[in-house]
């Protein structure tokens, strides 16, 4: 029986989303049909066109989404209500992997509305996996995660003063 089930990836390293991304594709190659939102990112990483080509629905921030750090109240808004948007959006959709990348960072900010999060991800159809990535998760989602997998980063290129790079890191 497939009854679908949360899987969460969170923490301070890097591969949170690459890991959702990847199992995506695997959806995919599958035949399954994937949902992805991407809350607070621009939609210009460069898995975004790949996945998207190989028919994945993907639903992003706006075109100038700032880091929340920038943002003023108005811009807050915005945001929200974008986000909110996406997530009325994404619920509708017929799928069986929705993939919630950063909605821990959109939680912890305020940019989401925990109701429609909570639906998205507790109140999914049968069989539809569910992923949500991002730093801090609220406890709602550890406790309905069924697959919980903390990145930890031991070393990182940034430390020694690299930049992210095109192609690795986006």
């Amino acid at each position: 029986m497939d009854k679908g089930l949360v899987h969460l990836y969170y923490g301070e390293g890097k591969g949170k989303t690459t890991a959702a991304m990847g199992l995506a594709l695997r959806a995919l190659g599958h035949g399954k049909r994937v949902v992805i939102v991407q809350f607070l990112k621009d939609g210009a990483s460069g898995e975004i066109g790949a996945l998207r080509s190989l028919g994945t629905k993907i639903l992003t921030g706006a075109p100038d989404t700032k880091f929340v750090f920038r943002m003023n109240a108005e811009e807050k808004d915005r945001t929200r209500a974008w986000n909110d948007a996406l997530l009325e959006e994404a619920v509708s959709e017929d799928c069986d992997l929705l993939v919630l990348d950063e909605l821990c960072a959109a939680r912890q900010y305020g940019l989401a509305d925990r109701t429609l999060a909570q639906k998205a991800v507790l109140e999914r159809p049968a069989g539809r996996e569910v992923v949500i990535t991002g730093r801090t998760p609220e406890e709602w989602m550890l406790d309905a995660a069924d697959y919980v997998t903390q990145m930890r980063c031991e070393k990182h290129p940034y430390a020694a003063g690299i930049t992210a790079r095109k192609g690795i890191e986006y």
